[in-house]
């Protein structure tokens, strides 16, 4: 099979460890071993290194349970990290000439497999103008009574922007009139910046609701690789008979210290929303008084699009500012959002990174 090249993941595997500042990042500061293993019994350090349970432990699935409304233990299965769930549901639901809308900015995943399978991929994009909110009269005319899949990303990345509960669930009817499976990649859920810091859940709101998670962005443990999918029984049921080809189990180890991070998910919390909170302060003063750039600030997750007042292909004016300054920031071209470049706002040394690139601007 073949299949487009992953734009984000070459571009950060090219730069990101070479660079002085690094907002490319899309995580809050990783927790440590240390950290975790001061929640954690004594029996880990005798626990045997067997395979796990092989569609995770009932102790972590029952605390993912937790984050859902409408959720029950064999409704979830776990994976390698977000990226593992997606390509499972994109393997267990679609084939060639099957009909998928995708909402645009977001991970490429969700558009590159589909038409790697042969998939009929529609790009919906979102718009600066609507503050990088689907529109949903636009929605109900991309979609139709083929469309097997529609894809979204909500918190969404690069944009930060957060669906409101109410507008996901005209989502929900748009895709019930048509019989449409929902995949909601939700792995910053539990970040928004106002309100209730976690949006309500697909897979809580539509029968066909398949939501994503995972311990990497709101959770800081991205060196874990463990993410999951919530969804109704029999599409699970699906999904592990794809998931026994490339999965097995998750490291015991992952499984075990996910289940001690969920159970400790306040102290997590109360720790990440400091860090993010003083991120977003300080992207939001150098915004307000930056010429050469225009942002809708975001209302959730970690990262922010910002577009450039300068006539430069975004690749170009990334490559020249870290090699200027060693400041990296991700090309909106790697997005399908020319013209742009992504920045994470809660990575270290913020502050300063901004400075710099005023000065590189200017």
């Amino acid at each position: 099979m073949k299949i487009a090249q992953f734009k984000v993941e070459e571009w950060m595997n090219r730069y990101e460890s070479s660079a002085k500042y690094d907002l490319t990042t899309t995580c809050i500061k990783p927790l440590s071993i240390q950290d975790l293993c001061g929640f954690a019994p004594p029996e880990i350090l005798t626990k045997p290194l067997t395979y796990g349970d092989i569609t995770g432990s009932d102790k972590l699935k029952g605390e993912i349970a937790k984050l859902y409304s409408n959720t029950e233990l064999k409704n979830i299965t776990i994976t390698h990290g977000a990226i593992g769930a997606n390509q499972l549901v994109f393997l267990s639901l679609l084939e060639k000439g099957d009909e998928v809308v995708s909402i645009v900015p977001t991970y490429q995943q969700h558009y590159s497999i589909p038409e790697a399978f042969g998939a009929n991929v529609k790009l919906l994009f979102l718009k600066e103008s609507n503050n990088w909110l689907p529109n949903i009269e636009e929605l109900e005319n991309a979609v139709t009574r083929k469309t097997k899949l529609l894809c979204l990303n909500n918190p969404n990345n690069p944009t930060g922007a957060v669906i409101p509960d109410e507008m996901l669930k005209q989502i929900a009817e748009i895709a019930q009139e048509n019989n449409i499976w929902v995949l909601s990649d939700e792995v910053y859920r539990g970040l928004n910046l106002e309100g209730n810091p976690y949006s309500v859940s697909f897979a809580d709101i539509y029968e066909k609701g398949i939501s994503v998670g995972s311990m990497s962005k709101t959770y800081s443990l991205p060196g874990l690789r463990v993410g999951w999918i919530a969804a109704r029984e029999d599409l699970i049921d699906d999904i592990n008979k794809q998931r026994q080809y490339n999965t097995i189990s998750v490291s015991i180890l992952d499984d075990y210290f996910a289940s001690v991070a969920l159970k400790n998910k306040d102290w997590i919390a109360e720790r990440n929303f400091k860090i993010l909170k003083e991120g977003y302060s300080i992207l939001k003063d150098w915004t307000e008084f930056e010429p050469y750039i225009k942002c809708i600030l975001p209302q959730g997750g970690t990262t922010a699009l910002l577009r450039l007042r300068k006539n430069i292909p975004s690749k170009k004016f990334c490559y020249d500012l870290q090699k200027a300054t060693g400041v990296a920031l991700l090309p909106g071209e790697t997005m399908e959002m020319e013209g742009h470049v992504r920045l994470g706002f809660c990575a270290e040394n913020l502050k300063e990174a901004l400075i710099t690139i005023s000065e590189f601007l200017s």
